[in-house]
């Protein structure tokens, strides 16, 4: 367990030092990780609107954070290549959340052919019975987005990775609460950088970090 617990430091902390510099991207995660949270609470009873939720506004605030407002530039903090980031991202880099955006875009086409999803579902009635039913393959495809990469991850580096890569995104959003609840403040003060991260990576780091 103590192995786990420091290998998820290690993830997180990786993961706030190399791709949350901009403060309009920490405040879209603040927002995103309470819509998750709302999701994982919608899950239990309407698994449908935890779906829609998660995928229309906790993802698309998350990922519209890294797309748009994340510098890519040299990263001067960390004294690395925008490129050397994304080679040894542990999850999903840009190019892999392409690609799930795609899958996502893609994923109800089916319907448009089969309304059923190949006898998956009954034929739908009404609009609502084709969202429900759009709804249920995003939630598909956001666990399987989970487990491929977790799994991949178990294969081309070790179980321990994929397992606590898994564990830190299922966490992530009362994390991102803890990390970024300042964040929409400090842009309102007008930083549009995190002023903080240069003397935190300087002062502190977890064993075990990636450089």
């Amino acid at each position: 367990m103590k192995k786990i617990l420091q290998e998820l430091a290690v993830q997180r902390w990786d993961d706030h030092r190399y791709y949350h510099h901009s403060r309009i991207n920490q405040s879209l995660h603040f927002v995103s990780a309470s819509s998750f949270l709302c999701s994982y609470v919608l899950l239990i009873w309407h698994p449908v609107a935890a779906a829609l939720v998660g995928w229309l506004v906790a993802m698309t605030a998350r990922q519209s954070g890294h797309f748009f407002f994340e510098p890519k530039g040299y990263d001067h903090v960390n004294q690395t290549t925008h490129e050397h980031k994304e080679a040894i991202k542990v999850g999903y880099n840009l190019r892999r959340k392409v690609l799930l955006y795609v899958a996502w875009a893609l994923a109800p086409v089916p319907l448009l052919a089969d309304p059923t999803f190949f006898g998956v579902f009954e034929a739908p009635v009404t609009t609502g019975d084709y969202v429900h039913h759009v709804a249920l393959i995003w939630l598909a495809l956001g666990a399987g987005g989970l487990l491929w990469r977790g799994m991949q991850l178990c294969f081309i580096r070790d179980v321990q990775t994929g397992v606590v890569w898994m564990l830190k995104i299922l966490t992530d959003p009362f994390n991102d609460l803890k990390l970024y609840w300042k964040a929409p403040l400090a842009l309102a003060r007008g930083e549009l950088i995190d002023s903080t991260l240069a003397k935190a990576v300087a002062e502190s780091s977890p064993a075990g970090s990636r450089a």
